[in-house]
C-alpha cells in the first residue's frame, strides 16, 4: 500500500526536466534578502512489513521556476527547472518519492549510507528572480513499527488470499484499529544505539477495498485518517466498512524529523 500523495509531480512535453544530478547552475545575483519556503521537507519512509526504505520530500511555497536540493556535502541531489509556459506560469509545491528497492537488493546500510544525516539546502529561483532558500534537517531515526491488532486480533503477516499461509483474521463490526504508543527508534536499523527514544509527532491510519463501481471496473476506495499522538486507537465507519468483506490497513508512525515507519496487514469482515 502507498503512503498517500500529497502532491502528484507530472511532467509533459518539456514542459519541465527532473534530473537527479544537475550540471552546473547560477542562480541570479539578487540583493533582495532569501525567501524561506514555507514547507521544505526532507525524510524517509520505511516500510518494515516489505523492507524497504525511500527518500521522499515535500517542498511548497511563492511560485517558482527553479528548484534544487543539496546535500550536507553540497552535493545537488536534485535540480527541478521549469520550461516555456510552465517556467512563466510558475509552480508552487512539489512532492516526491523516491524508488524503494526492498533490502535484499539495497539494505540499509548502503541506503543511509547514501544519504547522510546533516543539514540539506533547498533552494530555489521564483518567478520574477528572487532566490528561495529553506534548511531541513535529515536524521537516520526511524521510528519503531507500530504493532496493530483489529478488535484485539493481531496482524496477518499473509495477506494474498492466493497464498496458502493466508491468516487475515474474520472480525465483526464495530471495528476498532489499535496499536501501542511508539517511543523508541527502529530495534535493528538507523542508529537505535545512539538515542533509542523518539518524538512521535502523528499517527496516519489508512483503509482501503476494492469495489465495483457503476460501469463493472474495480476501483479502490479508501478511509484515511492522521491523527494526534496520544491518539492510538480508530474505529473504522461501519458505512465504509458496508461496501466490502475484504480489507487492507496500513498503520504509519511520523517522528519529529518527519521520518516515518508504515506497517500492512489486512482483515475480513462478516456479519
Amino acid at each position: 500500500m502507498q503512503n498517500k500523495k500529497l502532491v502528484t509531480l507530472i511532467g509533459i512535453g518539456s514542459a519541465m526536466s527532473l534530473t537527479p544530478f544537475a550540471l552546473a547552475d547560477h542562480y541570479d545575483d539578487d540583493d533582495e534578502e532569501e525567501i524561506p519556503f514555507a514547507v521544505a521537507e526532507v525524510f524517509f519512509e520505511l516500510n518494515n512489513t516489505d523492507g524497504d526504505l525511500g527518500i521522499h520530500a515535500l517542498i511548497d511555497g511563492d511560485p517558482w521556476k527553479r528548484l534544487t536540493i543539496e546535500n550536507p556535502r553540497e552535493k545537488r541531489i536534485l535540480n527541478v527547472t521549469a520550461a516555456s509556459r510552465l517556467r512563466r506560469q510558475g509552480l508552487t509545491e512539489i512532492f516526491f518519492e523516491s524508488a524503494e528497492p526492498p533490502f535484499d537488493e539495497l539494505p540499509p546500510r548502503v541506503f543511509f549510507r547514501r544519504f547522510p544525516e546533516g543539514t540539506y539546502d533547498v533552494e530555489g529561483i521564483t518567478i520574477d528572480g528572487q532566490e528561495l532558500e529553506s534548511e531541513t534537517e535529515i536524521t537516520h531515526a526511524m521510528p519503531a513499527p507500530a504493532d496493530p491488532t483489529v478488535n484485539g486480533l493481531g496482524m496477518a503477516r499473509v495477506c494474498d488470499d492466493e497464498d496458502p499461509a493466508y491468516d487475515a483474521p474474520t472480525v465483526v463490526l464495530p471495528v476498532t484499529i489499535s496499536w501501542p504508543p511508539v517511543a523508541q527508534t527502529h530495534p535493528t536499523l538507523g542508529h537505535p544505539q545512539s538515542s533509542p527514544d523518539i518524538t512521535i509527532v502523528n499517527y496516519e491510519l489508512v483503509v482501503e477495498t476494492e469495489i465495483e463501481g457503476p460501469d463493472g471496473e474495480e476501483f479502490t476506495t479508501v478511509f484515511n485518517v492522521r491523527l494526534p499522538p496520544d491518539v492510538t486507537s480508530v474505529t473504522v465507519p461501519d458505512e465504509f466498512l458496508s461496501q466490502s468483506d475484504e480489507f487492507k490497513y496500513e498503520v504509519l508512525a511520523r517522528e519529529e524529523s518527519w521520518n516515518q515507519t508504515a506497517v500492512e496487514s489486512c482483515f475480513l469482515t462478516a456479519d
